[in-house]
């Protein structure tokens, strides 16, 4: 009888420091988390603070400085899912690329703004180059800093993305006859050559760079340079 009991007794033991190490290897894994979190926090705020003081390698600033909006953010989604688009707390670094787009309107071009898929209150830092927004209640996985025509793609998930999404986001009307707020007869262009087709349905590929004219006179292809590290 006391061999069993001593048995049990070992046994109860056992489970207990069992336990006793799942919990802290549990415990090791939450905190390795947090560090990873972190660190990837540091990196990105790293990037932004290389990016706005560099002004992203260019000494000029973007064409669209002195352009009229197109339309503004102030009803651009707020947090919700759009389109199966996520806005999280932090940048997603898994699959992060960037497109370039750019709008005119019967020959005169329109800014796109900065801060698309960054919703309020938004943290803009004041640069050479213009407002550049590093912060916001969270981040689309399409967004934009700058009002130079840049979208950022930065995505836990590897996916063609399109124009149609980026204006979901920035809850502005894409279509073959409309612009945002604007209407009429629709030219696009991806990398210089003449797209046909909705312009909504144009990819976010890795330096793609997008025209639409919107009326006339139709503006000849502009070229775009990607800032350094972009």
């Amino acid at each position: 009888m006391a061999s069993r009991e001593e048995e049990k007794r070992r046994l109860r033991e056992e489970r207990i420091a069992a336990e006793q190490a799942a919990g802290r290897e549990a415990e090791r894994r939450r905190r390795m988390q947090i560090i990873g979190a972190a660190a990837l926090g540091v990196v990105v705020i790293a990037v932004i603070v290389i990016l706005v003081a560099s002004g992203g390698g260019k000494s000029k600033k973007p064409q669209t400085a002195n352009a009229q909006l197109l339309a503004s953010v102030s009803s651009a989604a707020n947090g919700r899912t759009v389109k199966g688009i996520q806005c999280q707390t932090m940048e997603q670094v898994l699959f992060h690329i960037h497109a370039h787009a750019a709008i005119y309107v019967n020959g005169k071009q329109r800014a796109i703004p900065a801060g698309i898929g960054i919703p309020p209150p938004r943290q803009v830092a004041q640069t050479s180059q213009g407002p550049f927004v590093t912060g916001g209640s969270c981040f689309y996985w399409l967004h934009s800093h700058t009002a130079d025509g840049i979208v950022h793609i930065e995505s836990p998930i590897k996916r063609t993305y399109t124009l149609g999404d980026y204006f979901a986001i920035w809850n502005q009307p894409l279509s073959a006859n409309q612009v945002g707020p604007v209407r009429g007869s629709i030219t696009a262009f991806v990398n210089g050559r003449k797209f046909s087709g909705n312009p909504a349905s144009i990819p976010l590929k890795a330096h793609n760079v997008i025209q639409l004219d919107v009326g006339t006179p139709i503006v000849p292809p502009q070229p775009f340079s990607f800032p350094s590290g972009l």
